[in-house]
């Protein structure tokens, strides 16, 4: 029964990702493992649970239907077990969290770490990626985004502020070529771009017109693009363009007069960031703990 139980739980994740190599990952073994395990179930069961194609995973009607089924009963045992840790006297048990790059790097790691002191028996896996996900799909405890980009069939708990944008250059860059006075000038300048991961494009810059509260969008034009924040503060620094960014992100660059920032009185603010999580989550005492250290 526990290699049955096994192999279930093996088939919800390559469900889930569509993928055996993904799968393999997430739950240890080997991907010729998961393969096996798959064909068994699939031998024992006598259907076919995924199509097959050399480039793809998909489940069957019949590989869909038992995953439906089979996803909140082993989301339930997992978080009895949780729950039976749990009451005793320390915390124990694992977290996974997904959050942008920002929010673990510039707002939230000091306490992030400050929860690993408290509750040592508590294992921590941060994810950081700038791509927008589906956090039950990729098996995550909790999500942390910006307030207006969070699901709203989650439960949200603020984490922080609301965040402000930035323009910044290096000041050899503005002494150069000038400082430009309204987002329509930036044109004229070498604007760093942002290359987003989930289609590709680059991220729009945002601003607030001063006039009449409207937003101004532009498209970033120049010869530099990435997909790092760090590797755009370097850019920036060394006087290769203006970047366009969370200005805390930056705040060791402008204290050292490395960066300094223009166009501030258009700078656009964003609702700060949530801890979110389904609401099926809602008794976890380790996702309570967490957001207890977290809104300190």
């Amino acid at each position: 029964m526990a290699e049955n139980l096994n192999d279930l739980r093996t088939f919800i994740a390559v469900a889930q990702t569509g993928s055996f190599t993904k799968a393999a990952a997430q739950t240890g073994v080997s991907q010729s493992a998961v393969s096996h395990s798959m064909r068994a179930l699939e031998s024992r069961l006598g259907v076919k649970l995924f199509h097959r194609t050399t480039r793809s995973i998909s489940t069957t009607e019949a590989g869909e239907r038992l995953y439906r089924h089979l996803l909140p009963l082993f989301e339930n045992i997992d978080q009895e077990i949780s729950n039976v840790l749990n009451e005793q006297e320390n915390l124990r048990g694992s977290l996974r969290v997904n959050g942008s790059i920002h929010v673990f790097e510039s707002v939230l790691w000091a306490k992030f770490e400050h929860f690993l002191q408290v509750y040592p028996d508590v294992s921590l896996e941060l994810v950081a990626e700038n791509r927008f996900i589906d956090i039950v799909a990729e098996r995550f405890d909790a999500g942390i985004r910006l307030g207006d980009d969070v699901a709203k069939d989650m439960i949200a708990v603020r984490l922080s502020p609301d965040m402000q944008m930035c323009v910044a250059a290096a000041p050899a860059y503005l002494a150069q070529y000038g400082t430009p006075q309204t987002p329509a000038d930036l044109s004229a300048h070498q604007c760093l771009a942002m290359r987003l991961p989930t289609h590709g494009g680059l991220l729009a810059w945002e601003f607030t017109n001063p006039d009449d509260g409207k937003t101004v969008k532009i498209r970033p034009q120049g010869r530099f693009t990435a997909n790092s924040g760090f590797l755009l503060q370097n850019a920036a620094a060394a006087g290769h363009g203006l970047m366009w960014t969370p200005r805390d992100s930056i705040t060791e660059k402008l204290s050292s007069g490395r960066l300094k920032t223009v166009l501030d009185d258009w700078a656009i603010t964003y609702p700060g960031y949530y801890l979110y999580y389904p609401n099926r989550r809602s008794g976890s005492p380790l996702l309570q703990a967490l957001v207890e250290v977290l809104r300190e």
